[in-house]
């Protein structure tokens, strides 16, 4: 498809156009397939390299903008999708923002609350929303294992263990890069530091932090951090680029305890398990499958549509940053390089 036949075609209720600004892998195994069954209208995909933009844009029915700004001046696109490596994200979200588009960021956001904020503040300013992707919390095993809790099914909740390590790949890969803002904490930690924050009951305070590093990578590749709130609940976050694989976190109370066995990437057609230990018994309790990369863009279809849900994911988004922004450093003032 050409750029020229990007003329809007009317429709009875006009769909939301949405635009892609990189073709990284996570948008093209995850993202695009899902936005084409979501209620999104996919206008055009952007790379910095016309023949990849081209290839992908083919492949999935829409458009190719060779360059991101391009894809910004393009007609029809109401929000984006920004993949791109962690060090791109504040300044294309920036930039869409400014061009009005709506803007999902893949995670994490950006580095700093301060950065989280402006961006935020931005985004009010012109009347749109800015979200992170957290893909995860749109599977509905954690709303069960929300409702678990709430109804008691543990007790009260004392603590909560998550962990989320992967085995190590092509040490050339964006995730190695520091420059590009790789490493354990960003790639891999901020899942379970995510998580936890659907449990604590307030702005968590940092007990402790580590992170080791590769002295040949320049980047850290295991780490873990301690959080407790306000009513003492505690966090343990432990996360690697170095390890088999383990996507889990549990949760303690003190007449149960609650086990999510495939919590951060379950394959659209999985149905993970929940194992909930009470006394002397166990119940496992099968989740249903569900695409949550299609939860992730249905909610935020639904924040552009409703202005009045836009405000909760931009709290987020900063609770987020800022707290991984003090996990880091309370990791590199406790230990050196």
């Amino acid at each position: 498809m050409s750029i020229e036949d990007l003329t809007p075609v009317p429709e009875p209720e006009q769909r939301v156009g949405i635009g892609i600004i990189g073709c990284a892998d996570i948008a093209v195994r995850r993202a695009l397939p899902a936005i084409r069954e979501s209620a999104f209208r996919l206008v055009a995909v952007a790379s910095r390299s016309r023949e990849k933009a081209e290839g992908v844009a083919a492949a999935h029915g829409c458009a190719a903008a060779a360059g991101y700004e391009r894809l910004l001046e393009l007609p029809g696109i109401d929000a984006v999708y920004i993949p791109l490596p962690n060090s791109e994200h504040a300044t294309w979200a920036r930039r869409a923002l400014e061009a009005g588009k709506h803007v999902l960021i893949e995670k994490p956001a950006v580095p700093g609350e301060e950065t989280a904020r402006a961006l935020v503040t931005l985004a009010e300013e012109r009347g749109l929303l800015i979200m992170e992707n957290f893909a995860f919390l749109r599977h509905p095993q954690h709303d069960l294992a929300q409702s678990l809790v709430a109804d008691g099914a543990i007790g009260e909740l004392r603590s909560y263990n998550g962990v989320f390590g992967i085995p190590p790949t092509d040490p050339r890969g964006i995730k190695y890069q520091a420059d590009l803002g790789g490493g354990a904490l960003w790639e891999v930690g901020c899942y379970p530091v995510r998580a936890a924050q659907e449990y604590l009951r307030s702005s968590p305070q940092v007990l402790g932090a580590g992170l080791k590093f590769d002295p040949g990578l320049g980047v850290d590749i295991s780490g873990v951090a301690l959080l407790r709130d306000d009513d003492g609940v505690t966090a343990n976050c432990s996360f690697g680029l170095s390890h088999s694989y383990r996507s889990t976190y549990d949760l303690w109370g003190n007449e149960g305890r609650l086990v999510l066995e495939w919590a951060f990437t379950p394959s659209h057609s999985a149905r993970p398990v929940l194992r909930l230990q009470q006394k002397d018994r166990e119940t496992r309790i099968l989740a249903p499958a569900s695409d949550q990369f299609l939860g992730v863009f249905t909610a935020f279809h639904d924040a552009v549509r409703d202005p009045a849900a836009r405000a909760a994911h931009h709290h987020e988004l900063v609770r987020q940053a800022g707290l991984m922004a003090r996990i880091r450093a309370h990791a590199l003032g406790g230990e050196s390089r």
